[in-house]
């Protein structure tokens, strides 16, 4: 079958198809208390757990290598011909985690292949959002690009949330020894079917109209450059509170709650889970009630919001230390992140013509992903082993959130799409 360019049609394989590629990246995050084990063996364990969460952020820096790469090539070859590149590289890179050997069998070439394997993660992650997004932005009916767009975001959610579940099956469903000795590569195994699946789903869509009236007749990182630099400005700072509200909520807490809180592994990724399957159904509301109100007024309230609720809502947890109030937390920051994350894809893409809306998209989001949100998890956890204060991890939230607000406020007066 041909989706050809019916919009609902190319909203669905586009949405699956990202949802299928960000699970590969994701899962890492969600076992990383136990990669620590098996791949950064250490006397100490905090000392292994910020080594694997390093590792995690390093899966950031090649992120805008890959946005240079594949942006370039989706404004001049098609989003399709990148779409499938980036797809491609992500399976490979996914299946070689869960192949590496264990330290205890290769010694240090264990830890130095997860390393390279996340680079390479890092590549096809960053070349995948500027094209998704130019895609279902492009594909949107008139006046729907916010409900369109917000599928990008909603459908990293739901990757986030594939890979919490798998995570979190495997670590209920086997004994500890068994998922230290093995089960923990089972999700990374998973890309042996992913990767087919979602290069037939992106093989029958077809490039959208506008992009081919419009496309890069010269270098689009040199137009980039040259007239849109502002604007790649203004879609890194509102970037940063989609990047930090993710890895923070959804990937670090988890880490959180099992290592500070001492809930169990598996307890903490189905609340995790929870969370992320509302983040999924809110994200669509908040691009649609973008395209009918604005989208900064939409966004605004949810930043000012994540501001101030962050510091009280982690006390609470911390003096609550139980499932309940663990799941209440993340639903609350769930519902926060997606009323700002739903129309953040939209609000981006407007910034740039069609020609450079990739290339655009996509290194303002990846440079503030590398920035700001692949360290979070170890920029948190390093706050509590420097300072010992089990709040510290909020001051980061708020200083990131209250950096993104600024840039919203000075974007609103030039934003098509404000108030």
């Amino acid at each position: 079958m041909n989706y050809g360019r019916q919009p609902r049609q190319v909203l669905l394989a586009v949405s699956v198809g990202n949802m299928l590629e960000w699970y590969d990246f994701a899962v890492y995050g969600f076992l990383a208390p136990v990669i620590a084990q098996v791949m950064f063996p250490s006397g100490d364990p905090t000392a292994s757990l910020l080594l694997s969460v390093g590792a995690f952020g390093v899966g950031f820096l090649t992120r805008p290598v890959g946005a240079v790469i594949f942006g370039a090539l989706a404004d001049r070859r098609g989003r399709k011909a990148a779409l499938l590149l980036t797809f491609g590289l992500m399976g490979v890179a996914t299946l070689a985690i869960g192949l590496i050997p264990a330290y205890a069998s290769i010694g240090i070439g264990a830890p130095l292949l997860v390393v390279l394997a996340r680079l390479l993660q890092g590549v096809a992650a960053g070349g995948a959002v500027g094209g998704a997004t130019a895609m279902l932005t492009e594909h949107a009916p008139a006046g729907r690009a916010g409900y369109f767009a917000s599928w990008q975001a909603a459908s990293q959610a739901g990757a986030l949330l594939l890979g919490a579940l798998s995570a979190a099956t495997v670590a209920a469903v086997f004994s500890t020894t068994d998922l230290n000795a093995w089960a923990w590569r089972l999700p990374f195994f998973a890309s042996v079917l992913i990767v087919p699946l979602g290069l037939y789903i992106r093989g029958h869509v077809e490039e959208p109209e506008a992009f081919v009236q419009s496309r890069a007749a010269s270098s689009p990182l040199r137009l980039l450059w040259m007239t849109h630099r502002a604007s790649v400005a203004r879609g890194f700072g509102i970037t940063i509170i989609w990047t930090v509200a993710t890895y923070f909520f959804f990937v670090y807490v988890p880490l959180y709650a099992h290592s500070v809180l001492k809930l169990a592994i598996s307890t903490t990724l189905f609340s995790n889970s929870l969370a992320l399957a509302c983040m999924l159904c809110v994200a669509p509301v908040a691009g649609w009630a973008s395209d009918r109100w604005g989208r900064y007024r939409v966004m605004i309230p949810a930043a000012v919001a994540m501001v101030v609720l962050v510091l009280p809502g982690f006390a609470f947890l911390l003096k609550h230390p139980t499932i309940t109030a663990l799941a209440a937390f993340q639903v609350a920051s769930a519902v926060l992140a997606a009323l700002f994350i739903g129309p953040a894809p939209a609000a981006i893409a407007e910034l740039f013509p069609t020609g450079v809306r990739s290339s655009g998209m996509g290194i303002a989001y990846n440079l503030s992903v590398t920035v700001f949100g692949g360290f979070a998890p170890l920029i948190a956890a390093s706050l509590i082993a420097r300072t010992g204060n089990p709040l510290s991890p909020t001051w980061y939230v708020m200083f990131a959130c209250g950096l993104s607000l600024l840039t919203l406020l000075l974007t609103l007066r030039t934003s098509s799409r404000g108030p």
